[in-house]
Formats: structure tokens, sequence, C-alpha cells
């Protein structure tokens, strides 16, 4: 089981209040440098914390590498942080995506990479991510990763996590959210499409290869969507 990050830490309206105010039309995020480094901080040390969780994870169905190679690609965004930050949330997306397709191995790095490129483009020139922005960014996001991989949902990869949490989104932005009850809910949309992935029969990657021995197992790709997703919900959680 992936640890879980801690959203009980998380103050505000109760889960039954989660809808009703209108969202808030200034950015959620990303608004300047400081706040970019914070995310990319928390993304890369969510991994570095996880590294052997996700690489037992992908023992069980794969090539057991998934965990030391995010955490290289992630290593290599830290390293570069100062120069990535200082460029507006769209280039900056596109820059760390060929960065992870540079240093992440196997498909994983052309998956985040395609991912972060395309929210990237979507973002063009914008200074701060408000929900509909960032609803659209991740729409375009999910339609290259499923080019890339030739994938699509129910087929035990990070998909099955980044369609729910894209949907969580496309659902808030039409009944309205507070900034803090989106955080929640979107961080438990991830939470619990990551067990779903349980009981799925791998159809890609190597996973595959293991047919119904793949069932019952969480796949890694998945856990690593989940965990960063949950990383960028916790910060803005605590800044609401």
């Amino acid at each position: 089981m992936v640890t879980a990050l801690p959203l009980d830490n998380f103050t505000g309206a109760s889960a039954g209040d989660e809808f009703g105010a209108p969202m808030p039309s200034e950015g959620l995020m990303l608004a300047d440098p400081a706040e970019r480094l914070r995310a990319l901080n928390a993304c890369a040390d969510v991994v570095a914390q996880n590294t052997r969780l996700l690489t037992d994870l992908d023992a069980a169905i794969g090539d057991g590498d998934h965990g030391t190679n995010m955490s290289r690609g992630f290593k290599a965004l830290k390293e570069a942080a100062e120069d990535l930050i200082q460029a507006a949330p769209g280039a900056m997306l596109q820059r760390a995506g060929t960065i992870l397709v540079a240093t992440v191995g196997g498909a994983s790095g052309p998956l985040y990479g395609s991912l972060l490129m395309a929210m990237g483009k979507a973002a063009g020139t914008a200074e701060t991510l408000d929900l509909p922005l960032l609803t659209e960014m991740l729409s375009e996001g999910v339609s290259a990763v499923g080019r890339r991989g030739k994938a699509s949902p129910g087929e035990k990869t990070l998909l099955d996590v980044l369609v729910p949490v894209r949907d969580a989104l496309k659902q808030s932005l039409a009944h309205g959210a507070r900034p803090f009850d989106l955080a929640h809910r979107v961080a438990d949309t991830a939470e619990q499409a990551l067990e779903a992935t349980r009981p799925l029969r791998a159809t890609k990657g190597r996973a595959s290869f293991l047919g119904e021995r793949s069932i019952g197992h969480l796949d890694p790709g998945a856990a690593s969507a989940r965990l960063l997703v949950s990383a960028l919900c916790q910060l803005v959680g605590e800044e609401r």
C-alpha cells in the first residue's frame, strides 16, 4: 500500500460542504518563482521518499526500476530548479518534460515527459494557473499520455489515476469548489483510483507479460502519479 500523505492535516469545511461556493478567480498555484520552487521540490521530495516503494511495486509486475528511474528524473529537475522556476508555468513545464524524457528510463520518461510538455503547451504564456486552465492543461496532458502509450483507462497504467483526477477537476469546475475542498477531493480521488488498479489485468508494458498474475498488484505508474498529485494537492491545501 502506498503511504498516504498527511491529508488529515488539512483544515476547513467538512466533506459534506465541498460544493456550493464559487471557485475564486485568482490562480491556484505557480504564480511566482517561490511557488514554482515549492511545487517542484514537493514533487521531487515525494518521489525520493518513496523510491523504494515504487521499485518494490514495479519488481512485482515489471522491471523493478520505476523507483530509481523516477528518482533520477526528479533529482535532475531539482538540480535545474533555479533556472526552471524563472520561466512562466507553461515554459517551465515544457522544459521539465524534456528533462524527464532525457533522464527517466523505460516507458515512464516519455510518458511523464509527454504529460508535462502537453500541459505546458496548453498553459501558453499564462503567469498563474486557475481551475479552468489547469483542467484544460491536464486534459491535454492525459491525451498526450494516451497517444504516447497507445493506452486507455482500465489497462493498469498511470492513466488510471490521471483520468479520474481530470474528471474530478472537471466536476469541481462545473459545480464550484473552494481550493481547500478541491485539493482534498482530488487527492482522495487519486488514492481511490490507485487502489482500483489492484484488480485490473495489465495489458501494457512488461506487466502485460504476466497476464492474470498481474491481478492483485498496484500499478507502479499509477502509484507515482498518485504520489505526485497528492503532493501538489497538499501544497494547495496548506496555502489556502
